[in-house]
């Protein structure tokens, strides 16, 4: 997946605000105004970091070396992912999903 599939997926989603919190080359997807995925626009390749269930988050970490510990996030409840094309793009849309659905139940408790 490109930067623009990423986007256009994750602001599909329902109540997913985007922006730039930080600088002009870290865009921001929140659900209900807490984070869910930070995409790197300005490395090559692209990265993006999604919330994951810990256990899975080392597993996937395990399988695809462009899957790292959350970079300046928590290692144990983010993953960073490079875009290289080494993770499959159903791959990427489904750690969107987790992550999207771990914030959005943690946000509705």
């Amino acid at each position: 997946m490109n930067i623009e599939e990423i986007r256009e997926y994750c602001i599909s989603k329902e109540e997913v605000s985007e922006g730039f919190p930080f600088d002009d080359v870290t865009l921001v997807f929140k659900v209900t105004n807490k984070m869910f995925a930070i995409l790197s626009l300005d490395e090559n390749p692209s990265r993006i970091s999604l919330k994951c269930i810990p256990e899975r988050a080392l597993e996937l970490r395990e399988k695809y070396d462009s899957i790292i510990p959350g970079y300046h996030l928590s290692k144990t409840h983010w993953n960073t992912i490079s875009l290289d094309g080494s993770v499959p793009d159903y791959l990427i849309r489904e750690l969107i999903d987790l992550s999207y659905e771990l914030v959005r139940i943690v946000r509705k408790k």
